[in-house]
Parts: structure tokens; C-alpha cells; sequence
């Protein structure tokens, strides 16, 4: 491998954060969506729209959507600091719900915590590998 070539554990960071993270994370606050009740039902949906956000700014220039007046802030929030802050605060109400009244199905909450985990994983192994 030359110098000039990225590190296969950054490109995997790269596909992992903009092709995977946020669409699974979308799957599991669809689920607690579906079928929590209360607060948490209601920290998750707040989740699967910020992933919704999210997923809709990365396929936007594909659907020639570009030109709308939300995506330009949203992809530079995006791309501030890597896209870490981001898909932090897009966890973070997914997070709460697992200690809210109302949840259902702790797997949701483990799948969660390995999500999270896979990301820090990937990030760490980046940055000091």
C-alpha cells in the first residue's frame, strides 16, 4: 500500500457512518416507534426523523433535490466535525427511550449499544491504527 492510499479501516468508517449507521438506526426507532407506548414511543420518533433527515440529505443529490433550502444547512451540520455530533444527537433521543416509561422490546436497546459500539469501534481503530 502507498502512503497515498487510505487505510481500509477509515474507508469502512466513511460507508459505515453515511451508509449504514443512520438507516439502522431509522429500523430501530421505527420499531420502538411502532410498538412502544407513551414518552418513549415519542423519543424515538424524534430519532427517526432526525434519521430521516439525515438519510434524505445523503440521497438528495441523486434525486436532483439539491437546490432546496433546508440541504445545505443540514449537509454542512452534517459534515461539521466528521458527521460524529450528528449522528450523536440522532442516537441520543433513542437512547433516552430505552429509560422512558412505555418502551418494549430491550433488543432494540442492544442493537442500539452495538451500533454505537461498531461506530466508536470504527473511529478509534481510524484514528490510531
Amino acid at each position: 500500500m502507498s502512503p497515498f492510499e487510505p487505510s481500509p479501516l477509515l474507508l469502512a468508517l466513511i460507508v459505515f457512518k453515511s451508509f449504514v449507521y443512520l438507516e439502522c438506526l431509522a429500523l430501530l426507532a421505527l420499531t420502538r416507534g411502532l410498538f412502544g407506548r407513551g414518552p418513549s414511543r415519542l423519543a424515538a420518533l424524534v430519532t427517526l426523523a432526525l434519521a430521516a433527515l439525515g438519510i434524505l440529505e445523503s440521497i438528495a443529490p441523486l434525486y436532483a433535490a439539491a437546490h432546496a433550502s433546508l440541504l445545505p444547512t443540514l449537509s454542512r451540520f452534517l459534515a461539521w466535525q466528521q458527521g460524529a455530533p450528528a449522528l450523536l444527537l440522532a442516537s441520543l433521543p433513542l437512547a433516552l427511550s430505552a429509560v422512558l416509561p412505555g418502551r418494549r422490546f430491550r433488543a432494540i436497546d442492544i442493537l442500539h449499544m452495538i451500533l454505537l459500539a461498531a461506530l466508536l469501534g470504527l473511529w478509534l481503530a481510524a484514528r490510531f491504527v
